[in-house]
């Protein structure tokens, strides 16, 4: 059993829940039940995996999980872009780089635990 709060890539994919929660507050009424509903669901998905993954009993679960949140990462980076092509948001850079750099922990983390 791992504790999932001692993890960084759990703690960033925390952080970027709250950030497309603000963001998406800003979108148009009527995304609430089509774009805007996605992106924080994939957000959600993120570190609810990875707890969730944390809890179980073998690497070979723990590693599952955290490929369905590498999945809901580049759930988010693809809605990211089409957020700002559809111009509901502007400099969708800086939340992309956030999504990045989540994604770059699970690679780390699933090489880490594939490897032992």
């Amino acid at each position: 059993m791992r504790d999932h709060k001692e993890l960084e890539v759990w703690r960033g994919s925390v952080g970027l829940v709250t950030e497309i929660y603000a963001i998406t507050r800003l979108f148009p009424k009527e995304e609430i039940y089509g774009l805007t509903n996605q992106l924080r669901r994939a957000a959600v998905s993120i570190p609810s995996n990875i707890s969730e993954g944390a809890a179980r009993q073998t690497s070979k679960e723990f590693v599952q999980f955290l490929y369905i949140a590498l999945g809901s990462a580049a759930e988010i980076e693809t809605q990211l872009i089409i957020a700002e092509n559809l111009r509901y948001l502007d400099g969708a850079e800086t939340l992309l780089v956030k999504v990045a750099s989540v994604r770059k922990m699970l690679h780390g983390l699933i090489r880490h635990y594939r490897t032992k």
